[in-house]
């Protein structure tokens, strides 16, 4: 049994102004994703740096937009129903990776009538360093105490502070995410995409790749005390929303590799 560090959410705070954890693991995660996109960019002859950074700006508020109202429609609508203002204190947690992947989506279609980019040309130019920031946003999860996993007896379950949590062990869900929908699904998509692939092929990969992940972690993670689940006792809404990218994950890389004429 480890007991949570209790570190301070709160990083720096000068006077009134508070700099959290959870909003610099965002800035690092977006910051490494520009630097690993403009490296992919020197090895492709229609990226250019200007491309990338108008790139990096457009899928920053896609995720950001989207992560938190879809976490505000998909998991919590009457909470924030009856506190609206509550919605803006985005400092507090409370973001959905299906809404922010929603929102990232948009974002590339913009993207795309901007600079007349195919779709896929954007997404699977960007799909490899997404990881990087999942990783980052799992890892200000656990700072925050949040997202934790189901009760435990194995030696690394970790005691969260807080009623809602019992004061039980529990599995650090939001470290194996990090592992695994970050650190793993990184590699994979990483060295997957340094050979050229069919068009399609690395975006399917990832949709498969996370949504297999988080799949897997949802039978050991928590679900919202206000939502838990939803059928058998095990079911839960992550596993629900994650069971489509399973299948277009799927469908995309049947699609890539059956025209590979279009890569």
């Amino acid at each position: 049994m480890i007991q949570f560090p209790n570190i301070d959410p709160i990083a720096v705070q000068i006077g009134p102004l508070a700099i959290r954890w959870y909003g610099i693991s965002y800035l690092v995660g977006i910051g490494l994703a520009w630097m690993l996109l403009s490296w992919r960019a020197r090895s492709k002859e229609n990226w250019n740096g200007d491309q990338v950074a108008d790139l990096v700006v457009y899928a920053a508020l896609g995720a950001v937009l989207g992560g938190r109202l879809g976490y505000v429609l998909l998991y919590k609508l009457s909470s924030y129903m009856a506190d609206p203002l509550s919605i803006f204190k985005v400092w507090e947690g409370g973001m959905s990776f299906h809404g922010g992947l929603i929102g990232v989506l948009i974002a590339f279609a913009l993207f795309s009538r901007k600079t007349g980019k195919s779709f896929f040309q954007i997404a699977d130019f960007t799909a490899p360093v997404v990881p990087v920031g999942l990783f980052f946003g799992r890892i200000a999860n656990f700072i925050n105490g949040e997202l934790w996993g189901a009760p435990t007896d194995k030696p690394w379950g970790v005691v969260f502070p807080g009623y809602a949590a019992g004061g039980v062990p529990r599995h650090p869900s939001q470290l194996y995410e990090a592992a695994l929908e970050g650190l793993l699904l990184f590699l994979i998509l990483w060295f997957f995409s340094r050979k050229e692939r069919p068009l399609r092929a690395v975006s399917g990969l990832f949709l498969l790749g996370y949504g297999c992940f988080r799949f897997l972690v949802e039978f050991i993670r928590e679900p919202d005390a206000h939502v838990g689940y939803i059928a058998f006792d095990w079911v839960t809404l992550g596993q629900v929303y994650s069971l489509p990218m399973i299948i277009i994950g799927l469908i995309l890389l049947l699609l890539a590799y059956r025209n590979k004429e279009e890569s």
